[in-house]
């Protein structure tokens, strides 16, 4: 009996422990962060859910800085004939999130700076330019997988 009495005793404070582990983080730890995606795919299923985790990141942290450096086949997401997420591009432009293309990929394509669309920058090397948001503080994401 006594031992009965002596676990539900305990019983409150192992609720208590459980809750702790499923709490939610507090939204007030992302506001830090900088964040540097790269597309490196045409997979324009990559390119569609990488428009959800910028709504997403977007939804916790609006201020976040996010550039999204586009390179390789993933310049494609970029190239107005190609590019299936045109109206979220400009939608998440005007949220502040910078779009860049590789030069080195436009010429290797043979892809003008015109057939652009107009929300994206140029860097000269994509990669270049994430390793120094890299060396800046910035974090890394491959993005849509």
């Amino acid at each position: 009996m006594k031992k009965i009495c002596f676990l539900l005793l305990l019983l409150p404070a192992f609720q208590f422990v459980q809750a702790q582990n499923h709490q939610t983080l507090s939204d007030e730890g992302y506001q830090d962060n900088k964040i540097v995606f790269q597309v490196v795919t045409q997979d324009t299923l990559a390119h569609k859910a990488l428009m959800k985790q910028l709504n997403n990141i977007r939804s916790v942290a609006p201020n976040t800085p996010i550039e999204v450096v586009c390179h390789g086949p993933g310049l494609y997401m970029l190239v107005s004939e190609r590019t299936v997420i045109q109206k979220q591009l400009v939608e998440q432009a005007a949220k502040g999130i910078s779009f860049v293309a590789c030069e080195f990929s436009l010429k290797e394509r043979n892809v003008s700076k015109d057939a652009v669309v107009p929300e994206a920058n140029f860097v000269r090397s994509g990669a270049l330019e994430i390793a120094n948001k890299q060396r800046l503080g910035w974090s890394y994401l491959k993005a849509g997988f």
